[in-house]
């Protein structure tokens, strides 16, 4: 068991990157955003658990080796097209989306052209650092659903004047109305602010894969 654990984690986020979806399909909001993030926090933790116990372990394997960014780019690939499904086109979301979705098909692409040189395109702490802010931005964005779904099913045949007057202060507020529309308007602020710094990393650190891939492109292909 110790032995496949890191390879079984990996295998675990492969698995549940098409379930994030799955949620919004069968249960009701605010669920599939609370089950959605759970289940997005806990493949992102397995993300540094399993490189952790492989190296620590001394388990690496080319199994790992392959499946791994396989596994970290689904997740997250699909986790952007839940939330930007769910919120509609909305270009401050949409176009950070674009930019990390096109960075890693064009890094996808690199390493596949370059074969056995690919080595050469090493993980950077830079790179390590726009995937854990891309993957906190997501977590986030979907707490956001969360505080939303649970303000408006809280006002839901509510008097649009007695909301006012909760959301105003004139009437006390038993059932948290301010508390989830707040909580709903800084998530969302702060989700789209760090999904554009993911954005603006991506961009640097796309760059440099290219930079370091160049010597190679420019070589003459050999004659089979």
């Amino acid at each position: 068991m110790k032995r496949n654990l890191p390879n079984i984690l990996t295998v675990a986020r492969l698995v549940a990157a098409p379930l994030l979806p799955i949620m919004f399909l069968y249960f009701a909001r605010p669920w599939a955003d609370w089950y959605a993030m759970i289940l997005f926090i806990v493949a992102s933790i397995t993300d540094y658990l399993d490189g952790y116990l492989a190296r620590a372990w001394k388990l690496e394997s080319l199994f790992g080796a392959a499946m791994d960014p396989i596994a970290d780019k689904a997740m997250v690939l699909i986790a952007l097209l839940v939330i930007n499904g769910y919120a509609g086109v909305t270009p401050w979301i949409l176009l950070p989306s674009a930019l990390i979705i096109y960075r890693e098909v064009f890094v996808s692409g690199l390493r596949e052209t370059l074969g056995d040189k690919a080595r050469a395109l090493k993980v950077t702490n830079l790179a390590k650092w726009k995937t854990t802010v891309q993957m906190v931005a997501i977590a986030i964005l979907f707490s956001t659903g969360i505080f939303q779904h649970s303000f408006f099913d809280r006002v839901q045949g509510m008097d649009e004047a007695l909301v006012m007057d909760i959301m105003e202060g004139r009437v006390a507020d038993d059932i948290g109305l301010v508390f989830y529309d707040m909580a709903g308007t800084w998530t969302a602020r702060i989700g789209i602010a760090l999904l554009w710094i993911a954005g603006l990393l991506t961009i640097v650190t796309g760059w440099d894969y290219f930079r370091k891939a160049m010597p190679f492109l420019r070589e003459e292909p050999e004659n089979g």
